[in-house]
């Protein structure tokens, strides 16, 4: 890439967001090239001082954004707020409705006061009976049925990471982009409101679809009804698991000739697609048994080298060995306040052939209060105001 990829630069995103959608939206703009300056307050995003699971919810989703501290509880920190949406192009939020009514920055006070401000509002739910509904990535995936698809009839399952948050995130991303490229035409803003509940009902669209088109209720995808011969996880002889498919009648016959499986080619029970699909019951048992007598490692490189669909059942933390992710420019290097570093992934795509890897670092709560206040004309007495004093955390 012979000039950096940054068609965002010049814009300034502020962002009053915490744990992981609003954050994701200011995220991706923010890895575009724009400026996005996140409102903490005293305290800091309570999301900094997760332990486990949402311990790297902070770093990862607010990597290269600015921090500025403003105790929007005081007249001072919304005075301040308001000065700054007004050097702002896009205002990100994941507040409810009647706490930003509070603090005068709903998104229909906004537009009367900054009539060029783009309002990405990320709610739990678009306008309409469930608007005021608490909501949460896990609730929704109950709510729409992705639950009930993803585990076994009776045990419904959320899906193993926080998709539709950060799906969510890219929604509002996405139409933010759009109005920014509108507002170019007619200088005005818009108000964006981007649904948790909706999002995830646009992953099941299919099975709705499905039911629509044939009154037929898919079944959960442990049970569902399969559409080729073999598509299923197997056992190896150095007790690994893997993945095989064969959706093609070329992978039939492909994976049957590698394993040895001539009888299966000669079967006159299994001369169609339809005829392999039917016989799935006694064949797979053959396959399995035959694939058993590999080892993981062996069978990925002849399965590659065949092009047989195949993966190793791997681990999140197994991404770090894998060389394709371990490629230059597959993950981004990002520094915690504290000199520590993390890498995660870069966003999945090219431009003129390279992956964009400027992670971007994190900074320390109110960090950039200073520098950000002061650009607006505050003097000392102003910016110690406008970020209040920090609650002393329970630890």
């Amino acid at each position: 890439m012979t000039e950096p990829f940054k068609p965002l630069e010049g814009i300034r995103i502020v962002e009053m967001s915490h744990m992981i959608m609003g954050p994701s939206c200011g995220m991706f703009l923010g890895f575009l090239g724009a400026e996005v300056i996140k409102v903490e307050p005293p305290e800091g995003d309570k999301t900094r001082y997760l332990s486990g699971m949402g311990r790297p919810m902070f770093p990862l989703f607010n990597r290269g954004k600015k921090s500025v501290q403003l105790d929007l509880s005081s007249e001072s920190g919304q005075a301040a707020l308001r000065k700054l949406l007004a050097t702002a192009d896009v205002f990100i939020e994941n507040f409810r409705d009647q706490s930003l009514a509070k603090m005068g920055a709903d998104g229909e006070t906004l537009r009367r006061e900054f009539p060029g401000l783009i309002v990405a509002s990320h709610k739990g739910f678009l306008r309409g009976p469930y608007q005021d509904r608490t909501a949460l990535d896990e609730v929704v995936q109950m709510m729409t049925g992705l639950a009930y698809m993803t585990g076994p009839s009776g045990r419904p399952l959320r899906v193993g990471s926080s998709a539709n948050d950060i799906m969510g995130g890219l929604f509002g991303a996405f139409s933010v982009l759009a109005a920014l490229l509108e507002r170019k035409e007619t200088g005005k803003g818009r108000n964006l409101r981007i649904g948790l509940f909706e999002n995830c009902l646009l992953l099941v669209a299919q099975h709705m679809v499905q039911f629509e088109l044939e009154g037929t209720s898919p079944p959960p995808m442990p049970e569902r009804d399969f559409s080729w011969p073999v598509y299923d996880i197997f056992d190896t002889s150095d007790g690994k698991q893997v993945f095989v498919g064969a959706v093609t009648e070329g992978q039939w016959t492909t994976l049957c000739t590698f394993l040895g499986l001539q009888e299966l080619l000669d079967d006159p029970r299994l001369q169609t697609r339809m005829d392999q699909i039917t016989a799935r019951s006694w064949t797979i048992p053959i396959v399995a048994s035959a694939i058993a007598t590999h080892d993981a490692k062996s069978l990925g490189r002849q399965f590659e080298a065949l092009g047989i669909p195949y993966s190793p059942i791997a681990k999140p933390a197994d991404m770090y060995d894998d060389p394709h992710v371990m490629r230059p420019g597959g993950l981004a290097t990002s520094h915690m306040p504290d000199g520590s570093t993390f890498r995660a992934p870069s966003l999945p795509f090219e431009v003129d052939g390279e992956m964009l890897t400027g992670g971007g670092d994190l900074q320390q709560v109110g960090q950039d209060t200073e520098t950000v206040l002061a650009g607006l004309g505050f003097d000392a007495a102003e910016i110690a105001a406008a970020r209040g004093k920090a609650k002393e955390r329970a630890a």
